[in-house]
């Protein structure tokens, strides 16, 4: 049978479109056999791919904040979510299901989204990251310590597999961006069509700098000869190639930072309590028939061994199989298929020789991996195989060494909870591994002890079950990683992915030098007194280091009583004489933190309307020193911190508090977080 021949794929690199010389290599439908596109990177300079990163894209995404690089993220999310059934439709050519294909795209989607909405909450609305507290490096308080994180002036290499190629590129694309740092982006062949379509819904949006993001379809060349101590790997693949690839000599000369995604047999236990009839039980026999058939198992996070308590074995694989027996494999297109093929021929002849070297150690109690019953497709042009459930022996190597990553898992008895986590162990570093258990203790020992070898660990049972996202979803709120064979790397993790891009700097000097460099007010600076109260000054006219200085007023044992009275507060320290002078601490009575707290608010708070909006709460508090009846009080509030906030009318503004007595020592210390409007907005609103 003939085909017509496919297109080339187009790369994206120096700003422009490149087409390839040349015919190209094939790739096809996984469905069908059909060619889809050809693929090659001849003719590109990988070298200046690289410097068109650092000298265009690098220099236009440092010059925006993270706020604004979080607004363009969020953009670019909106952007691909209008256009996802165009995603969809050139998924199916992969071999996904709509289900699968959602679980990429819109996973991916869902990425830019949640990184946009973390960088507005935890990230300034700057372009240096201040990471820590200052560390006092003297006793004047004249030579302090601040670790700050500024971009890497390098471009951030992505080498993608070929599971996810929306999902995989969007993730690493995510927090390089919000960090200031270019990628280039590399898919694995054989989806590589699919990515294309998604560079090329991004391209055309125009929402990303130049140069910010460029795209190779195709072989990589000498592009890692050009690597500098600037530029960054993450790679997904096999942990033979990361293996490779880590050991390049220019990664090794110049200490290229390489994060790898690599094998994994990721674990699911039964818990010994979830016994067959109860939810939990449930829970993991749907739990493990849909990691199986989810993108037909292609997954980096699936399940691979599934620990069993030796008793329940039977009754998992009956239950297990029911389900299977229930699941349709053939055309992804077609109404009720629940699993699709596998991403290429050469993929499902993998998953064979896998296959067959577990059978070493075990047997198949369902599947036939050399047949398989599709519906609405050729079993034999298309790739696809039956979902394969075996009983293997935990004494062996095999179910440890080998992964078949299509959809394969091995059940694996135990008989204890110390043998299930040397079992669990023997993998040598998964990304991921699931308790289902309603034993908090069980879940415990478990947990601790299989810890050291797994990037993330999911505790499923009946409570969580409703709200869980299930064993192998990564969220990008926390690390996807995982030791040893697995790779060793943490992709993601929230604001932990987007620092992995940056460098941390310890810099050190005077309390003016690093309120200067940080853009934050910091103890020992210099303060500006004026005539007007800071709280009627709107955004753009505070500056850090904007002080006022209010009091004194005196704490009365009157005081302390009504508050005691009012608030219901009627500790001993404060109420009671005798208790009180028997405290080590106190000695005598004293007056309630919250007092103190209280009477420093009502000295700085300017109570007419203006351009403070409210407070929203308070960070860092601290009660130094024990105040008593007859002391005076002195706030001293300064201005530290402003991260004006681009679609708001307001900004938040961070103050130092310093409560003193009359000896001038600190009694207590805080943050006082407030929401202040824009001036530009009081000037609109006075014209309307």
């Amino acid at each position: 049978m003939t085909h017509s021949r496919g297109a080339l794929l187009r790369s994206h690199v120096g700003g422009n479109w490149h087409t390839p010389p040349g015919e190209g290599r094939p790739l096809h439908d996984a469905v069908t056999g059909e060619e889809v596109a050809r693929i090659s990177s001849d003719g590109i300079d990988f070298g200046a791919a690289l410097e068109y990163g650092r000298t265009v894209g690098g220099p236009a995404l440092r010059e925006l904040t993270f706020h604004q690089r979080a607004a363009l993220l969020k953009a670019l999310g909106g952007h691909l979510r209008e256009h996802r059934e165009e995603l969809y439709e050139i998924s199916a050519r992969t071999g996904a299901t709509l289900g699968d294909s959602k679980f990429d795209v819109d996973g991916g989607i869902g990425v830019l989204l949640a990184y946009a909405s973390k960088a507005k909450r935890e990230l300034p609305n700057d372009t240096v990251y201040v990471d820590g507290g200052v560390e006092p490096l003297g006793r004047g308080g004249t030579f302090l310590g601040q670790h700050v994180c500024t971009p890497l002036h390098g471009v951030a290499v992505q080498v993608n597999a070929f599971n996810f190629p929306v999902w995989g590129p969007l993730e690493k694309l995510a927090p390089a961006f919000l960090a200031g740092v270019p990628s280039l982006v590399k898919p694995a062949s054989p989806t590589a069509f699919l990515t294309a379509k998604l560079v090329e819904l991004i391209v055309d949006s125009g929402l990303l700098p130049a140069g910010a993001l460029q795209f190779v379809a195709g072989s990589l060349g000498d592009t890692f000869d050009h690597l500098t101590g600037q530029d960054l790997v993450s790679f997904t693949g096999s942990a033979a190639t990361a293996q490779t690839l880590r050991a390049h000599p220019a990664i090794v000369r110049n200490s290229v930072r390489f994060t790898a995604e690599a094998d994994s047999l990721n674990f699911s236990a039964l818990g010994p309590d979830a016994t067959p009839g109860t939810e939990e039980f449930d829970l993991f026999v749907k739990a493990l028939t849909t990691e199986m058939t989810v993108k037909a198992g292609q997954k980096c996070t699936a399940i691979r061994r599934a620990f069993v308590p030796e008793r329940h074995v039977d009754a998992v694989v009956e239950a297990v199989s029911a389900r299977l027996a229930k699941v349709t494999v053939g055309n992804p297109s077609s109404d009720g298929v629940r699993m699709g093929a596998l991403a290429s021929l050469e993929q499902r002849e993998e998953v064979r020789r896998s296959v067959k070297a577990l059978t070493d150690a075990g047997r198949i109690v369902f599947g036939d991996p050399d047949s398989v019953e599709v519906t609405d497709a050729d079993a034999v042009a298309g790739a696809f195989v039956s979902p394969l459930l075996l009983v293997g022996d935990p004494e062996r190597a095999e179910p440890h060494e080998v992964e078949a990553f299509g959809p394969v898992s091995t059940i694996l008895p135990y008989s204890g909870t110390a043998q299930l986590i040397d079992y669990a162990a023997r993998g040598q570093g998964s990304l991921a591994g699931s308790v289902v258990t309603a034993d908090t203790a069980f879940a415990r020992e478990v947990v601790l002890g299989v810890a050291p070898w797994h990037g993330r660990i999911l505790v499923l049972n009946a409570r969580d079950a409703k709200e869980s996202t299930g064993h192998g979803s990564p969220m990008p709120q926390l690390v996807h990683g995982g030791p040893g064979r697995a790779g060793g790397g943490e992709e993601m993790g929230g604001i932990r992915g987007v620092l992995h891009h940056m460098q941390r700097t310890a810099v050190q000097g005077d309390p003016d030098t690093l309120s200067a460099i940080t853009g934050r007010w910091v103890t020992g600076a210099e303060r500006h007194e004026t005539d007007v109260h800071p709280f009627r000054k709107h955004l753009e006219e505070l500056r850090p280091g904007d002080t006022l200085v209010a009091g004194p007023r005196v704490v009365t044992q009157e005081d302390v009583e009504h508050f005691a009275e009012f608030t219901g507060d009627t500790f001993y320290a404060h109420t009671d004489a005798e208790a009180a002078a028997a405290n080590p601490l106190f000695g005598e009575r004293v007056a309630h933190g919250y007092l103190i707290v209280s009477f420093a608010a009502g000295l700085f708070v300017d109570p007419a309307p203006g351009p403070v909006l409210a407070n929203f709460g308070v960070d860092d508090l601290r009660f130094l020193t024990p105040v008593k009846f007859g002391d005076e009080l002195t706030v001293t509030l300064t201005c530290k911190q402003l991260t004006p906030r681009d679609s708001a009318a307001y900004g938040e503004v961070r103050w130092d508090a310093d409560v003193t007595r009359q000896d001038g020592e600190s009694v207590a210390r805080y943050d006082v977080l407030t929401l202040v409007a824009k001036q530009e907005t009081a000037q609109k609103e006075t014209a309307q």
